[in-house]
């Protein structure tokens, strides 16, 4: 392995990601047969077979699934080589690769803004996903930096804070629980409700919060895998809903939504800068980093309902 080239890395990484060997030639500039060779030389050095051939196409097999991770590592460290002699040239320069879960897309734009008034030479490159896509993506190393909730445990991950994520129930202005106080979770499981898609970090917190509600788990209500169409949906009072105060502001503002005063709520969660602990951060992740945690939080939509005296305990 130690004679293994970065070409013969991105041959592998192309017919993972192409599936076919005429896709990855032509994405590669190279004719089909002069990659089948250097696929099969480098399974005859490894002494391992990397795909399995079906008529679909090629399938890594769990070799050729590692040489991928070490390609995409390999690309990672190329990337930072090459933002670093930026920075030791005294260039503000550099990419970005950002994933922000689906929630963040309403404050996202304007973190980049503000980002990118301090640092504008840095190229960033937005995904947003659920929170199972991202976690793909940083897992794959397609992105850099990872805005969300949960931070992944089945890998490592390097994690800090940098703002407040408040989730609340809602209802259409209308409903008969609008302008109740200290409203019990026996009476709000009572209520039809939309929920997020299983695994949702939403989802999770409103089924621990839950828990302790006979028989409510078992069916929790409708599910919807989008934010904007539960809105819409309560709005539509086809039931009510627990979400991400940070999506809700305007319609909050404009009277179509209430917060319902459920006791204990609103339930405080945390917004991650989350990254791979296995490489190394670039001039440009450095300073997305930094600026999270010195002016983050201030671009975070702010939930009109205070938190009960509990919240921080």
């Amino acid at each position: 392995m130690r004679n293994l080239t970065i070409r013969q890395l991105r041959t592998v990484e192309a017919v993972c990601r192409l599936g076919k060997i005429n896709l990855a030639a032509e994405a590669l500039g190279l004719t089909g047969p002069a990659l089948t060779l250097q696929i099969q030389q480098l399974e005859r050095d490894a002494d391992v077979p990397l795909f399995d051939r079906t008529r679909g196409g090629m399938v890594p097999t769990a070799y050729g699934l590692a040489f991928l991770e070490a390609a995409r590592a390999v690309e990672d460290s190329l990337a930072t080589l090459e933002d670093s002699i930026g920075a030791i040239k005294g260039l503000r320069t550099g990419r970005l690769r950002l994933g922000v879960v689906s929630t963040g897309k309403y404050f996202a734009p304007q973190l980049i803004a503000a980002f990118r008034d301090q640092v504008p030479d840095i190229e960033i490159n937005l995904f947003i996903g659920n929170r199972a896509e991202i976690i793909a993506k940083l897992r794959d190393h397609e992105i850099d930096v990872a805005l969300m909730g949960r931070p992944p445990r089945d890998f490592e991950v390097r994690a800090q804070v940098f703002g407040d994520h408040p989730l609340v129930f809602i209802a259409p202005t209308g409903h008969p629980l609008a302008g109740v106080l200290e409203i019990s979770r026996e009476r709000i499981a009572q209520e039809k409700f939309l929920v997020r898609e299983r695994g949702s970090g939403t989802r999770i917190s409103l089924e621990i919060f839950l828990s302790d509600t006979p028989h409510k788990l078992e069916e929790l209500g409708t599910e919807i895998a989008s934010n904007e169409t539960i809105k819409q949906a309560v709005i539509a009072g086809l039931g009510i809903a627990f979400i991400s105060a940070h999506t809700i502001e305007q319609e909050v503002k404009l009277g179509r939504l209430v917060i319902l005063d459920v006791v204990d709520t609103p339930i405080r969660r945390q917004w991650f800068t989350v990254s791979r602990l296995d490489r190394a951060t670039t001039p440009a992740m450095q300073a997305f980093e930094r600026f999270l945690l010195a002016s983050g939080a201030r671009y975070l939509p702010v939930v009109s309902k205070p938190y009960p005296a509990n919240a921080f305990g």
